[in-house]
């Protein structure tokens, strides 16, 4: 990240993993309380990335609330209600200037990752995810309209996000594209790509294999 991303404010949006509430997709391969564990990994793999990238601000912007082991050098701040566009737009309205906002799904990402954004070079950055939607969104200037109205957690979401972007004449440069976990394959995936994340490990210690994706 250069000297001029360094002002950049890091967003991260999740929920606390509460058991029936996060990662439902993972059963019943898995329990819902493995599954929440599952969750408790990836937001630790993800804060860790994030808190290791050089930032002005680090945000939480969380459902539920605050675990005792969530790592300092967070603002932790409450979601709002209503749908997940209107609550990513709120996100972005914490920010007075460049905002890298990523969710708790991508547990594989890392600071040098992170670390590619130059806001030199674009006015926004977009993460694909593989199953369609989105698992970064960068704006130079924030700006939550550009976020308000899309269609989420359709195959077709990060299509139409990416879309707003450039119908508002907004140089946009891309990041790699990841898979979320949403599902015991996705988790398998995930595992393989990065295995030495707590992700990795909770997937191991549950048994899951390319037998249980098979199986999912």
């Amino acid at each position: 990240m250069s000297d001029h991303s360094r002002d950049t404010t890091l967003l991260v949006i999740a929920k606390s993993p509460v058991p029936g509430r996060v990662k439902t997709r993972l059963t019943p391969a898995l329990t819902p309380h493995q599954a929440a564990e599952v969750a408790e990994a990836a937001l630790a793999d993800t804060l860790d990335a994030v808190r290791a990238t050089p930032a002005r601000r680090r945000v939480l912007v969380l459902d539920g609330a605050p675990r005792p082991w969530f790592p300092a050098g967070f603002e932790v701040v409450p979601q709002c209600a209503g749908g997940l566009d209107v609550r990513l737009a709120a996100a972005f309205a914490l920010c007075g200037g460049p905002a890298l906002l990523v969710g708790m799904d991508t547990p594989q990402i890392t600071p040098e990752l992170l670390g590619t954004v130059d806001w030199d070079t674009a006015d926004a950055w977009f993460g694909p995810a593989a199953d369609g939607g989105f698992w970064a969104l960068g704006l130079r200037r924030p700006d939550p309209a550009l976020l308000l109205g899309v269609p989420m957690s359709t195959p077709r979401t990060g299509a139409v996000q990416r879309a707003r972007l450039t119908a508002a004449a907004l140089t946009v440069r891309d990041l790699p594209t990841l898979t979320d976990i949403d599902t015991v394959a996705d988790l398998t995936d995930v595992a393989a790509t990065a295995p030495d994340t707590r992700s990795a490990r909770t997937a191991r210690l549950f048994g899951v294999t390319e037998r249980t994706k098979a199986l999912a």
